[in-house]
């Protein structure tokens, strides 16, 4: 599903490496949490799976797209396969729950009919049923970002990366929006998690990776970690 190749990302000619021949190879349908202290160069990681920065020598493959054979016009379709969470949720203020979702769809030429069918049914794996009408200022943090997570996996991405999603979350809702991504990789996705919350990390017990320096210090199974 997803492989890295002694991957390296340099974003100057004087500076350090941001990524230093990084491999890794991610199964279809794994549950995999991402560590690392800021700098380490997780975001850069999911910059280069997500195509937003290019590899500066390394193969990338995710899904059999080979991105050195990627033109810059198959980017969109590529992200289509790769939903994006983040910790800030960036939900559009002026629509409601429903509409935040069905934007998602609605871009991308998805018809009226199949809008009505999907959005609901995605709202309620998110447990948000009956909030349809909400606007984003009247929900919590918790279910914002189940919001923000529905209209990333409306599109039925193959990948979904949450980049630290309870960062700005107490600990109820951050468990609730965890509960709600193993619940979508049960159903197939492949998850990427960031995250600095070492309880989750230790209470998951999934396979961790952990960044640092730009390199892979550890690639455990399952366990409990010190981040």
């Amino acid at each position: 599903m997803i492989l890295l190749d002694r991957v390296s990302k340099t974003y100057n000619r004087k500076g350090a490496a941001a990524l230093e021949r990084i491999s890794l190879h991610i199964e279809a349908k794994e549950f995999v949490i991402i560590v690392g202290a800021s700098g380490a160069g997780k975001s850069t990681l999911l910059k280069l799976l997500t195509r937003e920065q290019k590899p500066t020598t390394g193969k990338i493959i995710v899904g059999g797209i080979d991105y050195e054979h990627l033109s810059d016009r198959d980017v969109p379709k590529l992200r289509r396969k790769i939903g994006v969470v983040f910790q800030d949720f960036k939900l559009l203020p002026n629509k409601n729950v429903y509409e935040n979702v069905a934007f998602a769809l609605e871009i991308i030429g998805i018809s009226s009919k199949e809008i009505k069918h999907t959005v609901p049914r995605v709202l309620d794996i998110v447990g948000l049923k009956g909030k349809e009408q909400s606007m984003p200022q009247e929900l919590s943090g918790g279910e914002r970002q189940r919001v923000a997570i529905a209209r990333a996996v409306v599109r039925q991405p193959k990948i979904l990366i949450a980049d630290e999603p309870t960062g700005n979350l107490d600990p109820k809702h951050a468990w609730d929006v965890i509960r709600v991504l193993e619940k979508i990789n049960k159903y197939g996705t492949t998850v990427l998690l960031t995250t600095h919350n070492q309880d989750i990390v230790n209470k998951l017990k999934r396979r961790v990776i952990t960044i640092s320096d730009g390199k892979v210090a550890s690639d455990h199974a399952s366990g409990e970690y010190t981040l």
